[in-house]
């Protein structure tokens, strides 16, 4: 046998056999939940449960038995979680989480993709078991699994709000400074996909960069900085987005709301750049949440940017 011949099969099967021992990713089912730090627990809860409409499913106890975090619930998947302690100068994005169907699998899948994983998942005090990563940026990253004997499935079809202002979280909003490095994880290791891009008005470069999901129509939106936004005035950029389908409606809603009086900020839609009509409010610590209807005003998708992507800052 040539040699040339006997080279291409020992490489092809070297291949077949680094493929073979590679896990396959598990599916990633959707957004989970945003976490963000609070500096006054009960302000926050009229916030989201008096003002939004959403209820508590449950609340977590610290190691020495204070107050911890609390879970407000969107729908049997998707919550906010507020944890108590902001300080003034802080970045209020704890981290973000999204569900799968194995954790064990996925935490293998990213060690052998390159990803620094803890050595095992872990179950938490919820019942569910996943595991933590860095994102490119430094973004905490949380993978969970919903499990049978956890609270999120013991809480089915519970603390469902009857005046909750929407059911489902259709994206959350990531600072991102280095877009080929964030594309690596997110697209490459992780099996998101693009399908927007926009510019802010008046803005040469891209502004925004929207990844979906593989296995979900939930997404993560890249909000792109050149020089980011100081910790303390992100407040705008990490969000989450609820979708509502009559955005006038929401508006009547929280207008009729008694907890309107405590909302000092003005109620007003827009149409964005990607041409959904929107509108948006501030929790207690100014942390955005973004009312989003799911079409655009003409019916048609909105053009995609072709500008160039903002400098990338290695030093932010």
């Amino acid at each position: 046998m040539p040699t040339k011949i006997l080279i291409s099969i020992l490489f092809l099967l070297s291949l077949i056999g680094w493929q073979a021992a590679t896990p396959k990713r598990p599916k990633l089912l959707g957004v989970a939940h945003l976490a963000v730090a609070v500096s006054d627990m009960e302000k926050a809860r009229g916030f989201y449960k008096d003002f939004l409409g959403f209820e508590e499913a449950y609340a977590l106890k610290n190691a020495d038995g204070s107050p911890g975090s609390i879970f407000i619930k969107i729908n049997d998947q998707q919550y906010v979680e507020l944890i108590p302690g902001y300080k003034t100068g802080e970045d209020r994005l704890r981290h973000i989480a999204f569900y799968t169907d194995n954790a064990e699998q996925l935490r293998k899948y990213l060690k052998a993709s390159g990803v620094a994983v803890p050595n095992k998942v872990a179950k938490v005090r919820s019942g569910n078991t996943g595991f933590n990563v860095q994102d490119p940026e430094g973004h905490t990253v949380e993978f969970t699994q919903y499990e049978s004997s956890g609270w999120t499935l013991r809480e089915r079809g519970k603390f469902i709000g009857k005046e909750r202002i929407s059911a489902r979280m259709m994206h959350v909003g990531i600072i991102i400074g280095d877009v080929p490095a964030a594309m690596n994880f997110y697209r490459e290791t992780l099996g998101f996909s693009e399908f927007w891009r926009g510019n802010a008005r008046n803005s040469e470069t891209v502004s925004w960069i929207n990844m979906r999901l593989p296995d979900s129509a939930d997404y993560v939106e890249f909000m792109l900085y050149a020089n980011k936004p100081a910790p303390d005035a992100r407040t705008s950029q990490h969000h989450i987005c609820l979708e509502v389908l009559d955005i006038q409606k929401a508006l009547a809603q929280l207008e009729a709301s008694p907890a309107r009086r405590q909302y000092t900020r003005p109620l007003e839609i827009r149409t964005g750049v990607n041409q959904r009509r929107q509108l948006n409010l501030f929790d207690p610590d100014g942390t955005r949440i973004e009312l989003m209807e799911p079409r655009t005003v003409d019916g048609n998708p909105p053009l995609s940017s072709t500008s160039p992507l903002p400098l990338v800052k290695k030093t932010q």
